[in-house]
């Protein structure tokens, strides 16, 4: 059954990503990872819902969705990035992407750290934060998504990579096996990523080769 909402605000966090609050449909519900098909409810975008994740808490009063836009595309993104409050949206029901297993360690590239944020902060919630470790590339530290969140929750535990442009306090190289044999001591725990697809590939066969179980693997599904 779809849920008819609409916008509240929206705002940059980097220059490309936008967090979006939207009101919360009564009778909706989610659990932290679980991802929705939003669309514009218009003539234009009715039928062109594409799949995000809520980055709220389940129990918040308003859904937020954190999203990417891509200019090049000239599509849903980039619709929604322009959208002004009150805009109506229609929401499904939520389905099942990245489900938390327990304690262990997050991979993102980019825009894959979105299913990511509301399984921290439901964490965070329950303090349950101290076994968690966080691996997040970017290109550049400008498209770093909630930075200072993810320090201050996770400490020296939230590792920050980019691949073109770098700073101090963040390391200037990709994920590769080499990177993850250099920052993780135990591969029999649970591995959570989320990227692109060629990013996906490489960190799993990274994973692999160091002996990660492949049932220790959680991807969005």
């Amino acid at each position: 059954m779809p849920f008819n909402t609409r916008l509240l605000m929206s705002e940059f966090v980097t220059r490309d990503v936008k967090r979006f609050i939207v009101e919360k449909p009564e009778g909706f519900s989610f659990s932290p990872g679980q991802g929705v098909e939003l669309a514009i409810d218009n003539d234009r975008w009715r039928d062109e819902g594409r799949p995000f994740t809520p980055t709220s808490l389940a129990g918040d009063k308003v859904l937020e969705f954190t999203i990417k836009a891509y200019p090049s595309h000239q599509g849903v993104t980039q619709a929604l990035h322009a959208s002004e409050p009150g805009q109506a949206l229609i929401l499904t029901e939520p389905f099942g992407t990245i489900q938390y297993k327990g304690p262990g360690v997050f991979i993102a590239g980019g825009a894959g750290i979105t299913p990511f944020i509301a399984i921290f902060r439901e964490l965070a919630r329950r303090d349950e934060l101290q076994q968690q470790t966080l691996l997040f590339s970017n290109k550049t530290p400008a498209d770093i998504i909630n930075e200072k969140e993810f320090r201050h929750m996770l400490g020296d535990r939230c590792l920050l990579t980019c691949t073109e442009i770098s700073v101090g306090g963040i390391d200037d190289q990709r994920i590769t096996q080499r990177y993850l044999e250099s920052k993780i001591s135990d591969f029999d725990q649970n591995f959570y990523i989320c990227g692109p697809e060629s990013f996906m590939d490489a960190v799993t066969g990274a994973l692999d080769a160091l002996g990660a179980k492949p049932e220790a693997l959680v991807f969005e599904q």
